[in-house]
């Protein structure tokens, strides 16, 4: 499909267009966990809504985890009836415009505590479409990438992703936080100009997420909804049995369980860890933010192409060693300075260690069951999920501290890199089938 030998010039045009609108699609939904979760509106929740940062990070922390809970009971089964089904973009589109419609709402999050049910509510449902909805597009990677450029393609993808979050936190900064618009009429002591970032980020999703629906290529309908749930669930149970057949795909999907622990925890803390324990205000996390990405961008650029050239397991062994240095010189850090450099330094090894993971577990899993793993690989990101923002909420209510919530990271990250030497990068899996298993 992707072979330049054989491809007509209107052919390559149309797959160059396939991976530009793939990679649009990471620009259209990253605001959401970034100006949403991490930087900006959880800090919101925590200063102004509930007004009190140990406390609204402690209930920010278990909503987080109970939405954790259910993306992890449901992965699995949608990615099986997925398979079954096929039309991966109906999936995609259904739970983009339920995290949509969810974003959407917090615009009704006033600062009282009587909005704290209404925004806990509506973040919840927002984090749990929003990573449905990455389930099925993690998946469609294989069906637009040639198999040379995987971990390129995948990297350009996260590395778009953190330049379209960029540009909207910058938007978010100066077009409502810093200077609202006069013509607007916000209301800042209702902080209407801090709730109108999540109508920005909604309509940024609509605006930029269609070129994917439009011209992505899809997998063909199999057959519909209702008729795949019973063989879905077998092939459920069959990729399950026949997994230890695959001990590198089992020993990565525990690792990578382990790691996006602490991931999780760095997203949906950053911003209250930033304003709580270095009294960063609303627009010095976003400016904080917009630096983080633009590092973060870079690395996942670069990466891609050691990736491809060196492999993805040394690609996320390496991320994992940066995340663990400077994200140690983050705990210790008292001066502000510090805390920005190691904060920064850090960011660059975040984006690497997402897209090299998916990049990785394609590399590892025979195509025949590619979707069924990648709906193991988000259970894999969350299965244990909970654990992260509970044992954050944790630490810091019993010592008082959110640096000993933030330490819990550091101990997720260094588990999940030992568990990850023992996986083979190899492509004999590649030549397993079902069919040669059950011989």
């Amino acid at each position: 499909m992707f072979s330049d030998i054989t491809l007509t010039a209107q052919e390559r045009k149309k797959n160059k267009r396939a991976i530009i609108s793939w990679c649009l699609f990471d620009w259209a939904n990253s605001p959401h966990p970034t100006v949403i979760i991490t930087f900006l509106f959880s800090a919101y929740f925590s200063k102004a809504v509930v007004g009190d940062e140990i406390h609204g990070t402690f209930l920010w922390g278990h909503a987080l985890a109970i939405s954790g809970v259910v993306v992890a009971i449901l992965s699995p089964f949608l990615g099986a009836i997925a398979e079954q089904t096929g039309h991966l973009k109906k999936w995609i589109l259904c739970f983009s415009v339920l995290a949509i419609s969810a974003t959407l709402t917090l615009w009704f999050v006033t600062p009282s505590q009587d909005a704290v049910p209404l925004a806990l509510i509506a973040v919840s449902i927002g984090v749990i479409s929003f990573e449905f909805t990455n389930l099925f597009y993690n998946a469609t990677l294989i069906s637009v990438s040639p198999a040379h450029l995987v971990g390129r393609i995948s990297g350009w993808g996260w590395g778009t992703g953190y330049i379209g979050s960029i540009v909207c936190l910058t938007l978010c900064l100066f077009g409502l936080v810093q200077n609202p618009p006069q013509f607007l009429g916000l209301d800042t002591q209702l902080a209407e100009h801090i709730r109108a970032t999540s109508i920005i980020v909604g309509i940024w999703w609509i605006v930029f997420g269609w070129p994917f629906f439009i011209f992505s290529p899809d997998t063909k309908q199999k057959t519909n909804l209702i008729k795949s749930l019973k063989p879905g669930l077998k092939s459920l149970k069959n990729t399950l049995r026949e997994l230890k057949h695959y001990p590198s795909i089992w020993i990565f999907l525990l690792a990578r369980m382990i790691y996006a622990d602490g991931l999780l925890i760095l997203f949906q803390f950053g911003g209250i860890y930033a304003a709580g324990t270095f009294g960063l205000d609303f627009s010095e996390i976003l400016v904080f933010g917009i630096f983080m990405n633009i590092s973060a961008g870079f690395g996942a650029f670069l990466f891609g192409w050691i990736d491809d050239k060196f492999g993805s397991k040394i690609t996320v062994i390496t991320s994992l060693l940066g995340l663990i240095v400077f994200g140690s010189a983050i705990l210790i850090a008292t001066d502000i300075i510090l805390f920005w450099l190691a904060g920064l330094t850090m960011s660059f090894f975040i984006g690497p260690a997402q897209a090299s993971s998916r990049t990785l577990l394609s590399r590892i899993t025979p195509p025949s069951i590619q979707i069924k793993m990648y709906g193991l690989y988000s259970m894999s990101g969350k299965c244990t999920s909970f654990l992260g923002p509970m044992l954050f909420g944790w630490a810091t209510l019993l010592f008082e501290s959110q640096r000993a919530g933030m330490a819990v990271a550091i101990i997720f990250w260094i588990i999940g890199l030992v568990v990850l030497f023992f996986v083979r990068e190899d492509y004999s899996s590649r030549e397993l089938s079902p069919n040669h298993l059950s011989k």
